[in-house]
């Protein structure tokens, strides 16, 4: 199972951005991703935060293997044709080091309300998220596109020269329910969850076995084989406590490994904030699983 963290984009880059990407490197992580909002609710929302397209191409720029992507994009402020640009030219940037997660965002956040909005039904939510992420693909995998859709359209979209990665940079698709798990087996190379259960209120690797079980569904009637889709769980919304040492790192992260999650992603630490975490515990559990003294 790989290892790899989220980096909140609090960090002004010239004083601390450019250190925290690179360690990340350096402790062997498999990937660095951040958060695609426009702002974070609670004790970030009058602080520090940037976009998040501008920092991954910073972080290109001063890593050389890390991966890099968002967890995650959604709808709500973007748009698919500005939206393949951006990431087209990060893939590039970065030597096709490039993952793209994608979700349909929330009705609850700053986001869904920030372009002046009101926020969308469910249905219209998810209506929205399908057709986003089917021309998301369309457009990263042709030269041009021409697309009329109910939400999203698109008029001789030029993608030239195209991704790095063939036939495009991979998504991993967030999505609980039927049809966001079914978006994933149609479309994704991952599918990530926080590893709750919105149907039961459960959380932890009961729940996510459970999900498991669901998704392999959707790739059957997708005609897909689910092993070809990468399962990640992102830390941090559950009540392991995976920093409590890195004993207990090692067990609550092999708990979601023997039930089949690929790639674990934990939150950099913040102190002070519900990331809040021991930085010393957080790089000596790294250390040990990526080197395989855990793993």
């Amino acid at each position: 199972m790989d290892l790899s963290t989220v980096i909140l984009p609090i960090y002004r880059w010239r004083t601390e951005g450019r250190a925290v990407w690179q360690r990340a490197e350096a402790l062997g992580l498999h990937a660095g991703y951040t958060y695609d909002h426009l702002s974070w609710r609670g004790e970030f929302r009058e602080g520090p935060w940037f976009g998040a397209v501008p920092t991954l191409a910073a972080a290109a720029e001063a890593t050389g293997r890390l991966r890099l992507g968002t967890m995650v994009t959604s709808p709500n402020f973007r748009h698919p044709v500005t939206l393949a640009k951006e990431l087209m030219s990060l893939d590039d940037v970065s030597g096709g080091r490039v993952t793209i997660g994608i979700g349909a965002g929330t009705a609850d956040g700053a986001d869904a309300t920030a372009l002046g909005q009101q926020p969308w039904s469910p249905r219209e939510r998810a209506d929205r998220f399908a057709e986003f992420t089917a021309l998301l693909d369309e457009l990263l995998t042709h030269p041009a596109t021409t697309h009329g859709g109910a939400h999203y359209s698109a008029h001789e979209a030029r993608m030239i020269p195209g991704c790095v990665q063939r036939p495009r940079l991979p998504l991993t698709v967030a999505g609980n329910g039927p049809r966001g798990m079914r978006v994933a087996a149609r479309l994704g190379q991952g599918w990530v969850t926080t590893g709750g259960d919105p149907r039961t209120g459960e959380r932890g690797p009961k729940a996510v076995a459970g999900q498991l079980e669901r998704l392999a569904e959707a790739c059957g009637k997708e005609g897909r084989d689910p092993a070809t889709l990468r399962t990640v769980l992102l830390a941090g919304f559950t009540d392991d406590p995976f920093l409590a040492s890195p004993a207990a790192f090692a067990e609550h992260a092999a708990a979601y490994r023997e039930i089949g999650i690929d790639e674990l992603v934990l939150h950099w630490p913040v102190p002070g904030t519900r990331f809040d975490g021991d930085q010393g515990v957080f790089e000596r559990a790294v250390t040990e699983w990526t080197s395989g003294r855990q793993a």
